[in-house]
């Protein structure tokens, strides 16, 4: 790599970094906002976090195929517009059509926005390097949104209107600020993005196949290792992600007994585990197989999951319960770290030429799906008080996702689970594609014949 990719990944990181601070001013805030300062109803607030989660899914399918064929710099550039123009219109909103109208345009925009800079990412990469540009992302990106959230909770005022207002035009120049960041950046072509090429495994897309610029959807969905990864993926983000917000959250309000302000710090310690952990991950994770790393994280989502469990089970103990609690969500972000260095670099080994965005793309509807799904079914669970029921179903979750990963290892090429094992100047054959010329893994063959990846972070 470099130093002219190198400036130009920290300037995207950097970017993607003060916009997730701006994000981190409204994300805790935005259900309260619509159903009680704009006295607009829980059944608003709920339609509004419907209606950004539904963008998304209608964004996600259509957008990897353009960023494809335009690149990813104008797509980006554009959710960026969309995003900051959604942000102020939910920021100024009184009525349920207009929050509800700003919310899709913002939900879009940010689906549009995550490929984009997934693939920017990795046209500032190598295969080497991938790992740790993910990671960095990841950490600080939830080092951006932990402070935002820090600070907003210092001018939020629930009687006040204009103090959520405030939050809104803060996200809103944030994205701004993203979008003029990217303006600097100068990527490389895709064919300079040194990156290791796909062996057709057992399943998987023979080469020249998914090299066609039309292999679209079922090109994917007849690449085993990429199917079995979103699978994976959307396991992975309804058992965590998906319930932060929703059952999670209620069980520990209804069943542990804390205070909406406790919920408060053990986010935070979600947050700090991540920042804390990050980079003492990475080093445990280089050299070691991705499949097994994600199948360790499984491990530690069971734990986490036992220990809000028995969080519920010790209401006399309150200090304990409080403790387990917050446990519960710094496991998780140790989970998460594990996960930034290892998933996302993963995709992108596995996407082909030409279909970068489309892989992206892929996985993040993916991931939105379980966002999407996990609130729903956390939140219906504790209406109904199936608390038992939840905590042993999301605990099998987290142990399936280490099953799959697994199962998904056994159609991963050496070089996709452990990259590093193609370092220094060593001479790989790979099945179906050249061996590379040099320690990067770029094939010997014209720019346009090297696959290249991508995947959103975190």
């Amino acid at each position: 790599m470099t130093l002219e990719t190198g400036a130009t990944l920290r300037r995207i990181q950097l970017g993607n970094a003060l916009s997730a601070f701006g994000s981190g001013f409204t994300v805790p805030y935005l259900f309260l906002y619509v159903a009680q300062v704009r006295a607009l109803g829980s059944g608003a607030a709920g339609a509004v976090l419907a209606a950004f989660a539904a963008a998304a899914l209608l964004v996600l399918p259509l957008v990897g195929r353009v960023i494809d064929q335009r690149g990813p710099l104008p797509v980006a550039l554009s959710g960026v517009v969309a995003t900051s123009v959604g942000a102020l219109g939910v920021g100024v909103s009184t009525t349920a059509p207009s929050v509800l109208a700003s919310a899709a345009l913002m939900g879009g925009g940010i689906a549009v926005i995550q490929p984009a800079l997934a693939t920017m990412i990795v046209w500032s990469s190598t295969a080497l390097t991938r790992s740790r540009a993910f990671a960095t992302q990841f950490l600080l990106l939830n080092l951006g949104m932990g402070l935002g959230g820090l600070l907003g909770g210092q001018i939020v005022d629930e009687h006040r209107a204009a103090s959520f207002t405030l939050l809104f035009s803060i996200e809103a120049v944030m994205y701004l600020v993203l979008g003029g960041v990217l303006l600097t950046v100068r990527l490389p072509k895709p064919g300079r993005a040194t990156t290791s090429v796909p062996a057709p495994a057992d399943g998987a897309t023979p080469t020249g196949a998914a090299d066609r610029p039309d292999g679209g959807w079922r090109q994917m969905l007849s690449h085993r290792a990429m199917l079995l990864l979103c699978v994976m993926g959307f396991v992975l983000f309804f058992t965590c992600y998906g319930q932060f917000e929703s059952g999670l959250a209620a069980y520990a309000v209804q069943v542990t007994g804390i205070s909406t302000g406790t919920l408060g710090v053990a986010l935070f310690a979600n947050t700090s585990a991540i920042v804390a952990a990050q980079f003492l991950v990475l080093r445990l994770a280089e050299g070691r197989r991705r499949s097994r790393v994600i199948a360790l994280v499984g491990v530690v989502w069971a734990v986490a999951w036992l220990a809000a469990g028995v969080s519920g089970l010790v209401p006399s103990g309150q200090a304990v319960a409080t403790g387990l609690l917050i446990s519960t969500y710094a496991l998780f972000g140790l989970g998460e770290a594990m996960l930034s260095p290892t998933v996302a670099p993963l995709v992108a080994d596995l996407a082909p030429t030409r279909m970068v965005g489309q892989y992206n793309s892929a996985f993040a509807l993916v991931k939105q799906l379980g966002v999407a799904v996990g609130p729903a079914v956390g939140g219906l669970m504790a209406a109904q008080g199936l608390h038992v029921a939840y905590i042993v179903g999301l605990v099998a979750c987290s142990i399936g996702v280490s099953v799959l990963a697994l199962w998904m290892g056994r159609h991963l090429t050496e070089e996709q689970d452990n990259p590093s094992s193609v370092s220094g100047g060593s001479r790989i054959v790979r099945k179906g594609g050249p061996a590379p010329d040099d320690a990067t893994g770029a094939s010997s063959s014209p720019p346009e014949n090297t696959p290249a990846m991508a995947r959103t972070a975190g």
